[in-house]
């Protein structure tokens, strides 16, 4: 489109009394924009300024230099067609300068500085973005498969067609019900929670069965899954029988150089692309995955006795006594495997494992009365919310008796078994003899199966490529629920944690709404979660493609494919438009609409550099908008002090960091470069997945490459940072200047 620039200044929040206005309107009068100010642009006669530009002037192209992007968005939203760039002056800037600054020229000069270079990089933003246009389907399917008949899939199914989608439920099994089929009771869920409860599963199974948009497969599996959200092609097959389809093998980054240097043959050469249409698949939407578990194997604990002394069981297999009526009347409940692992719990335990103690324990109270002895040992008892009413009325319970306890051995003795624990709260060895030992086996996700989902993806048939969360199948579990790693499947249930009923159920619902969400998004040709709404996707400059497959393999999300010659084959409406793709191409040909390798580039070099003075070095931050950012508003918020030599570029992730930027900040001068970005790994997770994770690992090539140039290597680091730590960014930042301070300024400077 032709550009018509409107740039406005807001002097209100501290920026007119911080900042000489004259001198930011100056940078941005050198980069070709006029920018006018005012006291207060979100104000009502702030508003009409800038509204009055668009209509009679032809403003499309907004720049407003005042408070962070991430507030007032709806204020500064002037419609489709219009483009807003914001440049943070308040929360960088003005709201980081200190009482003592105001009587300080330096600090002063400093700050001034650091507010010019936001103006800069503001206006070379708005000159090189475009409008997006929307990725639209030439179809779109808008219904929905459910995989898993039991609980999750049952809710799932439910809440979709009430919506009024078109639902297909998958089981594998005969009947619908999943393991619900075989509880006795359920866990209390109405006060004062101290009854369980019947199970109403077959209430569920009517409810689906009477609806004329739900259609049920029993006996079914999915052989593949291939296309993308709105245009899933769904092959099923006869429940236990073989698959035609191979999904190529996965190719990691250190295999991929052994590959490119003929010291390793490539694994997937000659496997099948999966890019052609089958015939015979069904269309969906989305999926939602609702496969549940399996029982852990609690068979490795030798010392415990399960699968070689008779009477020893899982908590599984007791529930199906229990529904049998078959509950002996001595009972040992064992919640630890004890022995060498004296403070953990079985394997994929958590809150369920406890309640499911508890329900049992009162079994055995249920079916023999005064004879009835149930021992609970445990290393940790977790009752949350309403189930610890539960939990307190089971301990006044007669014939239950808790305590915590390492248990060391379980043994036959005379007919009966034998239980040993030490370390217990009466501050004394037990020795009990009980007929039965339930061991508490934890809820293991159906994902850590590959063959469970059966993606036609590159990435393989799972989503076991990233390795995460012992098979859990979620992209971000604590900001970003029920969604996984592949763009329009949304997990619930037991495959995405050990739940109770009624957490399955909640689970199951926002699932729903979730697949619901992403096919009204992909119809839309908006992305989903995390940059909700994003009408931009990536766009590829194939003729200068070298096949490198750095795109296709470090994607978190397996937007890409590629055919035979190894050139990506977008699928848009997969991608969630972090733009790990352009920060892996080696070539720059991939970018988007208003977010690209010439524009973050340009906004680096438009940072002003002084070359005749020490004291004034330049750090570049790149900064991922998940975390980072906010942390960095939130330090402004409390008005902490912030080192004036640093310059914040936002960055939609650090995977979308291309190598360019940091070569192109430090031959230009800068004196160093810093990545601050997510937390990734067990404690915590980058929004994008992976996106922290492989930036860090790019940046230990760039290291190299500074070493081959006479530079420290130490001049560029990575940092992890949760949006809980404004605090802590203040001496993030000093810790790093200072070492640059150290190392001494750029010998490039100048150059």
């Amino acid at each position: 489109m032709d550009k018509v620039y409107g740039a406005y200044l807001c002097t209100g929040c501290s920026i007119g009394d911080v900042l000489d206005v004259d001198g930011l309107k100056e940078a941005a009068s050198e980069n070709g924009m006029e920018m006018q100010e005012h006291a207060c642009l979100c104000g009502e006669e702030g508003q009409a300024l800038i509204k009055k530009d668009i209509e009679e002037k032809g403003v499309n192209t907004v720049v407003v230099c005042a408070c962070s992007p991430r507030v007032m968005q709806d204020t500064f939203d002037y419609g489709d067609g219009t483009i807003t760039v914001r440049g943070n002056l308040r929360e960088h800037v003005a709201w980081t300068a200190q009482p003592e600054d105001k009587d300080d020229e330096e600090a002063a000069e400093y700050l001034q500085e650091a507010g010019e270079d936001y103006v800069r990089m503001a206006v070379v933003r708005a000159q090189k973005g475009t409008v997006p246009e929307p990725y639209k389907m030439e179809q779109i399917t808008k219904s929905i498969l459910v995989m898993g008949g039991g609980i999750a899939g049952l809710t799932a199914a439910t809440e979709a067609a009430k919506a009024g989608y078109d639902v297909t439920i998958i089981e594998k099994t005969d009947k619908l019900g999943g393991k619900a089929l075989g509880w006795r009771k359920m866990f209390p869920t109405a006060y004062p929670y101290s009854e369980l409860e019947q199970p109403n599963i077959e209430q569920m199974i009517a409810t689906v069965t009477s609806n004329d948009k739900i259609t049920i497969k029993t006996e079914t599996e999915v052989a593949r899954i291939s296309g993308a959200p709105g245009e899933f092609r769904v092959t099923l097959k006869p429940a236990g029988t073989e698959s035609e389809w191979d999904a190529p093998e996965k190719v990691g980054v250190d295999e991929r150089d052994l590959i490119e240097k003929g010291e390793m043959e490539d694994p997937n050469k000659g496997l099948k692309v999966y890019t052609e249409t089958n015939p015979d698949a069904e269309l969906v939407g989305a999926v939602v995955l609702a496969t549940g578990w399996r029982p852990a194997d609690v068979s490795e604990y030798e010392h415990l006795g399960h699968g070689t002394l008779n009477n020893v069981v899982t908590n599984a297999e007791f529930e199906k006594l229990a529904k049998e009526g078959k509950v002996p009347a001595k009972v040992a409940f064992i919640q630890s495997p004890g022995s060498t692992d004296n403070d953990r719990d079985f394997p994929y335990c958590n809150s369920v494992t406890s309640m499911v103690a508890l329900k049992q324990a009162q079994y055995v109270c249920d079916d023999n009365g005064d004879n009835a002895q149930a021992y609970i040992l445990y290393q940790h008892m977790r009752t949350p919310g309403n189930t610890e009413l539960f939990y307190k009325g089971m301990q006044q319970r007669d014939g239950v008796f808790m305590t915590k306890a390492t248990v060391t051995q379980v043994e036959e003795a005379g007919g009966s078994l034998k239980v040993t624990a030490e370390n217990t709260l009466l501050g004394e060895n037990l020795e009990l003899e009980v007929d039965m030992v339930v061991l508490a086996a934890g809820m293991v996700p159906t994902t850590v199966d590959e063959s469970t989902i059966n993606l036609a993806y590159r990435q393989g048939p799972g989503f076991l490529d990233l390795d995460l969360f012992d098979g859990y199948a979620d992209s971000h579990f604590i900001c970003f629920p029920y969604e996984t790693r592949r763009t329009g499947v949304y997990a619930c249930g037991g495959v995405r944690k050990a739940e109770t009923m009624e957490e399955t159920i909640d689970d199951a619902t926002g699932a729903a709404l979730k697949a619901i969400q992403c096919i009204e998004s992909a119809d839309r040709g908006v992305a989903v979660h995390p940059r909700s709404g994003d009408l931009t996707y990536p766009d590829f400059f194939f003729q200068r493609c070298t096949q490198c497959k750095r795109c296709t393999e470090e994607c978190p999300f397996g937007a890409l494919d590629d055919d035979a010659k190894g050139t990506p084959l977008p699928n848009p409406t997969r991608c969630r438009r972090c733009g790990t793709c352009m920060g892996a191409c080696p070539e720059r040909i991939i970018g988007f609409a208003d977010y690209n390798i010439d524009m973050i580039g340009s906004m680096v070099k438009t940072i002003e550099v002084p070359d005749d003075d020490e004291d004034k070095l330049r750090i570049a931050v790149f900064v991922c908008e998940n975390d980072a950012y906010p942390a960095i508003d939130m330090s402004g918020m409390r008005h902490n002090k912030m080192n004036t030599l640093v310059r914040f570029i936002p960055v939609r992730c650090l995977g979308s960091v291309n190598m360019v930027w940091i070569k192109d900040a430090m031959s230009s001068g800068m004196d160093g470069v810093l990545l601050l970005g997510c937390r990734y790994g067990d404690d915590y997770q980058c929004h994008f997945v992976k996106g922290s994770e492989i930036a860090s690992k790019r940046m230990e090539n760039i290291g190299e490459t500074l070493g081959s140039l006479g530079l420290e290597p130490e001049r560029c680091a990575v940092e992890q940072i949760a949006i809980s730590d404004y605090d802590k960014i203040p001496g993030i930042l000093d810790e790093f200047v200072e070492s640059i301070v150290e190392m001494g300024p750029n010998p490039f400077k100048g150059f």
